[in-house]
């Protein structure tokens, strides 16, 4: 970024450090990216493969619910064959489910003290943390919020969800446990906002972000990454879970591309495309795609540009650290700013694709990866137009 971020977004807010497994939440820790099963926890196999399909994506943190004593008994399973996954509990009204988790080794617990049992069961589920070091997270949703506070409110409003979060903030605090992460989710974008914006002023506690039941991956998409990227351009949030009714795969790569969007994490290729318009005369839509595919394996930041004509295409193309500005049937292939590559459009496709192994080769063995001499005829200089 060519311009001072410091004069355009606020810090990030401060918070205290909590440790889930091997993962910092909080402080300066890079934000983490969760997602939830949406198997069957009694389905110990199903849900086995389901954690590894999302950690190949880069899920760091899997969660998984808890809603009876079969999926309770199925944890240590779950744990014992994912001896390496980062795994949280999710659970409702049962202390007993939480010590069984506790007991299969499980990393944190989601659970509100406030709804499962008596002051002598909260006890001891939180003295049972505190001596393993499982953090907690309190997650406040505003379809679900205690009676008393709808009574109060009337309906949820950002008051509401701050004063149920402090309640059980507070129980947790009374018993001296203080590894708590906190969530304030609705389905509703601006509300999630207001929420989240008001307790930040109240506590130093790292937040989870969300907005819950967003939708459908497409519609969901769109409010989570607004809701969220709000907050995370606000400096508020330190991990986040995209809500989306589909695969739990699809919500880590929306999670990641809001943040790169963001700048805020770097995780496998940015694909530069350009819109499209009259002046197209290539058939982009099928390039961009057969390119964002090909290159969906790669964990190596990386910054592809393709682009479909002379106005914007040389400018993004010699901005990225490879790609395309295509002309009339055939394009340029650019390497860190040089164009390299003159192909036909038919060729583009593998062409780039051969330069980003090359690239990545370069990188991954520390050489210069400057673009050497150029690989097919020479390139002439002028604007793209010269392609025509």
């Amino acid at each position: 970024m060519n311009f001072s971020e410091k004069e355009y977004f606020p810090p990030r807010r401060k918070t205290r450090l909590v440790k889930v497994g091997r993962v910092t939440i909080g402080g300066d820790a890079a934000i983490v990216v969760q997602s939830m099963t949406k198997t069957d926890t009694r389905d110990v196999g199903k849900t086995v493969e389901q954690i590894q399909q999302m950690e190949a994506a880069g899920c760091e943190i899997v969660r998984l619910a808890v809603p009876d004593i079969e999926a309770a008994n199925a944890l240590p399973e779950i744990r014992k064959r994912c001896p390496d996954s980062i795994l949280v509990s999710d659970i409702h009204f049962q202390y007993k489910f939480a010590l069984m988790a506790l007991d299969a080794g499980f990393d944190k617990l989601r659970i509100n003290p406030g709804n499962i049992g008596d002051a002598d069961k909260v006890r001891i589920v939180v003295r049972r943390a505190q001596e393993q070091k499982v953090p907690i997270r309190i997650g406040v949703n505003a379809g679900s919020l205690e009676r008393r506070l709808l009574e109060k409110y009337g309906f949820p409003t950002p008051e509401a969800m701050v004063e149920s979060a402090l309640y059980h903030t507070r129980i947790l605090e009374d018993l001296g446990f203080g590894d708590t992460v906190i969530s304030l989710k609705s389905s509703n974008v601006k509300l999630t906002i207001a929420a989240y914006r008001l307790l930040a002023k109240q506590v130093d506690y790292p937040f989870h972000l969300g907005v819950t039941e967003a939708g459908t991956q497409f519609a969901g998409t769109i409010k989570s990454c607004v809701g969220m990227g709000v907050l995370l351009a606000e400096g508020i949030g330190d991990t986040i879970r995209v809500s989306l009714a589909t695969d739990p795969v699809e919500e880590v790569r929306v999670a990641y591309e809001m943040l790169k969007a963001l700048e805020l994490r770097s995780r496998g290729p940015v694909v530069i495309a350009c819109p499209t318009c009259g002046r197209l005369e290539v058939d982009l839509f099928k390039i961009a795609g057969e390119i964002e595919k090909a290159t969906a394996h790669i964990k190596t930041p990386l910054t592809l540009a393709v682009m479909g004509c002379a106005v914007n295409g040389p400018g993004e193309a010699r901005e990225a650290d490879l790609g395309v500005a295509a002309g009339r049937a055939n394009g340029m292939i650019y390497r860190e700013g040089k164009a390299i590559r003159r192909v036909t459009e038919a060729e583009i496709v593998p062409a780039l694709l051969e330069e980003i192994e090359r690239f990545l080769a370069d990188k991954a063995e520390g050489v210069n990866t400057a673009p050497p001499e150029n690989r097919s005829s020479p390139v002439p200089d002028g604007p793209l137009t010269i392609l025509k």
